[in-house]
């Protein structure tokens, strides 16, 4: 019963292969220093290069990007054709039209359950003006409706 928004998880392996994932848990940690956090299952096919990577973007998605949020749901091959982005400093992919982005230096990780909880200290941040947010709640997602 709780509503929450949308993010899509991004980073670059030293490989170069581009990795990008949806997730809903994200929070805020602390404002200073500037920390988030969000959660992966141990099970996930990309744990080994979000655990050992040293950068990552959260991409927080706005109303109009819930094919995109779908599509990196999904465990398609092609998950990145056509995708628009530009590369954030450290190299993770930072999405074009997100409602906000940030680039994050992979500080800390702990094991909790079946999922890893991932610290991030937030390095560069921005947003995209007047952009309303895409939401999650009860399988289905929707946007802001003011009160």
């Amino acid at each position: 019963m709780f509503a929450t928004g949308v993010t899509i998880v991004t980073a670059r392996t030293p490989d170069g292969i581009l990795v990008g994932l949806t997730a809903n848990s994200f929070n805020s940690v602390s404002l200073n220093p500037p920390l988030v956090l969000w959660s992966l299952s141990q099970a996930a096919s990309s744990m080994a290069a979000l655990s050992t990577g040293s950068h990552y973007a959260i991409n927080i998605l706005a109303a109009d990007q819930k094919e995109l949020a779908e599509r990196f749901a999904s465990r398609r091959e092609d998950r990145w054709l056509d995708v628009p982005f530009t590369e954030g400093v450290c190299g993770a992919p930072l999405l074009d039209g997100a409602a906000a982005t940030f680039e994050c230096f992979n500080r800390s990780r702990y094991e909790e359950g079946d999922h890893v909880i991932f610290v991030g200290e937030v390095e560069r941040c921005s947003h995209r003006a007047g952009a309303a947010p895409l939401l999650f709640h009860g399988g289905k997602f929707y946007t802001e409706h003011p009160l």
